[in-house]
């Protein structure tokens, strides 16, 4: 295959996996999304085997990783459930840093092999310091991305793990990496010890990285790893000289700095410290002496009544439904409400759940209709006409603290002002505080109605109580 065909076949990659990002954007037309990255995918692979000119025992070895992998991945997305979802992406990051970490030792090693040999069979000054740096940005987000899935799978605690001079290391192994990469540079590839050590110490500074965000901050984590893979790909996009892995890793990065982005204004977070690592640092402790205040406790032939001859519903799903798999539930229930002429629509935070995008994922698997679903900038301001404000698991993303409380740790986040429908329906398991360890003052509002016990069976109780 000539290098111009191959061009512009990797360019062909390139569009289909920009329309699967278009794709992604929406529920809608996600499936669609994927048919099209899965289709920029094998195009990638494909032209990348006849550049190759992979054959005999060699090709055997590929293919044969290409159908394990394959298979692997197959059975893990038809057996994952919705809920592990946060942990299997942080989990499928941590195999994109560890392949950027062991393609730039390949490189370094037998650059031949890849056809960026120089003159003398070493590598040029420039491709050096990009297969350091995606070798140390690979590492970075290999321990990163286990660290972030032993938490979001609950073996080891979620909470923050600060200690004193954490930032300072983290500072000076940063400025070592620096250092070993120029030693590397100097030396034109001969030094590479200085590579294993500048490897090393990423690896290192992946855990300091992300072992002092909390769990409150989970889905920024997710994005922010996202974008550091994708940057790893890119760095050896530009020392293998591999168009499609630039523009792969290119889109990726950058895609993920913007979702990045957008959930820090969520979260009401710094965007420079999420790139530090050091924003986990901000998330408060349990409240002292747990909740305060009196509660109205209700049933579920309470809700039942009321829902039914409600005249506009707003569901807020949270974590708490994600936990209980009571999204088909609360559908259930949803239809039951429409059966009665009620209006009904459900209000998404962008940070709800684990990862971005998590509740639409969870009531696209529910069927519940793309039209009925609204983001928090397009629906806050109905709730004020709204009758009910049914929350359902969600607790950090609808406290007024945000809005109310100058001392509040997560005062100035954007959050569902649910408290401003007519009646607020509560569903959680109890009056404990949320990932962020505040207090929610939502609880004991006068027209808080508290709804404790398990999500789906909750939600279950209260369809039968209509019928």
């Amino acid at each position: 295959m000539s290098p111009n065909i191959a061009a512009i076949l990797y360019l062909a990659a390139g569009i289909f996996f920009i329309l699967a990002l278009r794709g992604l954007s929406s529920p809608e037309t996600s499936r669609r999304g994927n048919y099209f990255g899965m289709a920029g995918m094998a195009i990638a692979i494909g032209v990348t085997l006849i550049l190759a000119g992979a054959s005999g025992m060699t090709l055997v070895l590929i293919i044969a990783g290409i159908a394990v992998g394959g298979t692997i991945g197959a059975v893990i997305a038809r057996r994952i459930p919705m809920t592990a979802m946060p942990q299997l992406v942080a989990a499928f990051h941590s195999l994109v840093g560890m392949s950027a970490v062991l393609v730039a030792a390949a490189a370094l090693y037998r650059p031949e092999a890849f056809g960026i040999a120089t003159a003398g069979g070493g590598l040029k000054g420039l491709s050096l310091f990009e297969l350091a740096m995606g070798s140390a940005i690979g590492a970075i987000t290999f321990t990163g991305s286990v660290v972030a899935f032993t938490k979001l799978q609950g073996l080891v605690s979620g909470a923050p793990v600060v200690f004193k001079g954490q930032h300072w290391l983290n500072l000076g192994m940063g400025v070592a990496i620096a250092v070993f990469v120029v030693f590397l540079v100097a030396s034109g590839g001969e030094a590479k010890t200085a590579f294993w050590i500048l490897t090393l110490i990423a690896f290192v500074l992946g855990v300091t990285l992300i072992i002092p965000i909390g769990g409150a901050d989970m889905p920024v984590v997710i994005s922010m790893l996202n974008s550091y893979s994708g940057w790893a790909a890119a760095a050896l996009g530009f020392t293998l000289e591999n168009t499609a892995l630039l523009i792969t890793g290119a889109l990726v990065g950058s895609s993920g700095a913007i979702l990045s982005y957008i959930m820090c204004k969520g979260m009401n977070r710094s965007f420079i410290s999420v790139i530090l690592g050091g924003f986990g640092g901000e998330s408060a402790g349990p409240a002292d002496g747990g909740p305060q205040g009196m509660v109205k406790q209700g049933s579920a032939e309470d809700a039942a009544f009321i829902l039914k001859n409600a005249r506009k519903v707003i569901i807020v799903p949270g974590y708490g439904m994600a936990v209980a798999q009571a999204q088909h539930a609360l559908k259930e229930m949803a239809d039951a409400m429409k059966a009665e002429g009620v209006d009904v629509a459900y209000a998404i935070h962008p940070v709800a759940g684990r990862m971005p995008g998590h509740m639409n994922v969870l009531l696209a698997e529910a069927q519940v209709p793309y039209d009925e679903v609204f983001e928090l900038e397009d629906i806050n301001s109905e709730f004020s006409n709204a009758d009910v404000a049914f929350v359902i698991g969600a607790n950090d993303v609808t406290n007024p603290a945000a809005k109310e409380d100058p001392q509040s740790p997560i005062f100035g986040m954007p959050v569902l002002e649910v408290w401003k429908a007519g009646t607020v329906f509560f569903i959680k398991r109890s009056l404990g505080s949320g990932y962020a360890g505040i207090d929610n003052s939502l609880f004991f509002r006068d027209n808080t109605m508290m709804l404790l016990g398990d999500a789906k069976k909750m939600t279950e109780s209260i369809v039968k109580s209509m019928h």
